[in-house]
């Protein structure tokens, strides 16, 4: 089967890194022509990671999706959650109801309240044991530098996960499978939610005891919010939950807390997503948390605080200080 992936970002060209390892052509949608030439031409992304090299003799790039579309029986969709549906609905792509959809994307579709999984079975028709989830932890920027790291594949449909797994895993790349699609999407978006806490935390001056009791109340709350939107047995100690959470709340490279500490050293919110000039999915995932909620009313105050501070333009000294009364 040929393997495709949608989406040019960094997480895009890390998994693009990591494929060219195990196929023989990988073919690659992009939004700008700008950016097949240089990879084309000198084998690298010229936005995103610059350092990764590619294998020009393996790489079909194009800006028209449909080509990529036709081309593969396995798709990699890496465009951020906020301008998915904006990307789709802008290009009338036939047959994705017919192929095996890996959604690389860690964030919410907010214009419906929905993980990419959801979205992409309502959107094309594709059947949801066709449908899988690529999860970390791991950051491109690690990937690039090839630094130990690991990965879930989940899909309902096993031999689907199994496929795809051996075609990302490396001599530094390590990859497991799961059945829990769900499960690892709405993680995915939790961590980045409770990464941004963590950050606004560590603008606000709150040191490394305050923020590590704030990241393992997280993972409680993840727990239960997981259970009450999808329970079956999993173990949130696991790293696609867990582990996930802890890269994202600590690490220097996530984009998310990077938005929180911009916020807590008093950046407005909109002030801070502009500088960054890179997509921070916790923003729309914090959204897409609190409308979700509003069905199964769960205990999540850390991901309500960060909703009220990005959405409702509440103080984040004075929501970190209410939390610290939550938190045990």
């Amino acid at each position: 089967m040929n393997v495709g992936i949608l989406g040019s970002g960094s997480w895009a060209t890390a998994i693009a890194k990591m494929l060219c390892h195990n196929v023989d052509t990988l073919h690659w949608w992009v939004r700008r022509q700008e950016t097949v030439d240089e990879l084309m031409n000198y084998g690298h992304n010229p936005k995103y990671i610059q350092s990764i090299s590619f294998p020009r003799e393996k790489l079909r790039v194009t800006t028209d999706m449909q080509l990529v579309v036709d081309a593969c029986e396995v798709l990699v969709v890496a465009i951020p959650s906020l301008y998915l549906d904006d990307v789709f609905k802008a290009r009338d792509i036939q047959g994705l109801e017919t192929k095996i959809l890996f959604s690389a994307i860690k964030g919410m579709v907010a214009e419906y309240d929905s993980i990419p999984a959801r979205y992409l079975h309502k959107k094309f028709g594709t059947p949801y044991e066709n449908i899988g989830m690529i999860c970390g932890p791991c950051h491109a920027e690690e990937v690039a530098r090839e630094k130990l790291s690991y990965l879930t594949v989940a899909c309902p449909r096993a031999t689907h996960a199994s496929w795809l797994a051996e075609r990302l895993e490396t001599r530094f790349i390590r990859v497991q499978t799961s059945d829990d699609v769900f499960g690892a999407e709405l993680a995915a978006v939790l961590k980045n939610v409770y990464a941004i806490a963590a950050g606004v935390a560590h603008g606000l001056g709150y040191g490394d005891n305050f923020i590590s009791v704030l990241v393992s109340n997280a993972s409680q709350e993840m727990k239960r919010f997981l259970a009450a939107v999808h329970q079956i047995d999993r173990d949130v100690k696991g790293s696609p939950y867990l582990g996930d959470l802890l890269v994202t709340a600590y690490s220097p490279h996530s984009r998310n807390r990077t938005l929180g500490t911009m916020i807590g050293k008093g950046y407005t919110v909109k002030s801070a997503i502009l500088e960054m000039d890179m997509v921070a999915e916790g923003f729309t995932g914090s959204l897409g948390i609190h409308s979700l909620n509003q069905k199964y009313h769960v205990d999540i105050p850390i991901a309500e605080a960060v909703y009220r501070i990005l959405h409702e333009k509440m103080s984040p000294s004075i929501e970190m200080r209410l939390l610290t009364d939550d938190l045990r």
